[in-house]
């Protein structure tokens, strides 16, 4: 996918020039706490809303035009917005982060690298670090994507390998065309 010329183009459903709507939700936003990683930052509207609550964000995309999108944007708390691809963080990257807030990457990415997704994820986080991630669950999108769906029992086969479910929150607040195909789960770095 060349994901500079989605953004140059202006075909970028998932960006819908605000933060996840869950984030408005303390009681999501007390989930993550010290340094968070959000993978696919795309324009940094998650790691903004992120930033402003306090927490020392690091925005990753694989797209330029993306992040120069993101930083052209003030923010309170001041992000970091790095060009990389996630699985092949740097060293520095490996291990760094007590969280990593979970957008629109996973349901990016072709299905066949989806354990390479879970291991870096891992690979990035702290021991006992939190994923708290929004899934889009929706099984019957078998198109070409991205998105791609998944399913619940999916998601557990791919991740328990590395992580264990604290909780987990169906129905959440999103925008107007995802009611009820995306699932919220906060995960625990085994």
């Amino acid at each position: 996918m060349d994901w500079d010329a989605r953004y140059a183009g202006g075909d970028t459903p998932w960006d819908k020039g605000a933060a996840h709507p869950v984030l408005s939700d303390d009681s999501t936003r007390d989930a993550l706490n010290g340094s968070v990683l959000v993978p696919g930052c795309g324009t940094g509207h998650d790691a903004r809303a992120l930033a402003a609550g306090g927490l020392q964000v690091t925005g990753l995309d694989i797209s330029s035009l993306a992040l120069q999108r993101a930083r052209a944007i003030t923010a309170s708390g001041n992000p970091v917005y790095r060009l990389g691809n996630l699985f092949d963080l740097p060293e520095e990257m490996r291990g760094a982060y007590d969280a990593i807030f979970e957008h629109t990457c996973f349901c990016a990415i072709d299905p066949a690298r989806r354990a390479n997704y879970v291991a870096a994820v891992a690979s990035a986080l702290k021991p006992r670090g939190r994923l708290l991630a929004v899934f889009f669950i929706d099984p019957e999108n078998d198109g070409d994507g991205p998105p791609h769906g998944c399913t619940r029992g999916e998601i557990e086969t791919l991740f328990s390998p590395f992580f264990r479910v604290l909780r987990e929150r169906p129905n959440i607040p999103t925008f107007p065309e995802r009611e009820g195909r995306e699932l919220l789960m906060l995960l625990e770095r085994v």
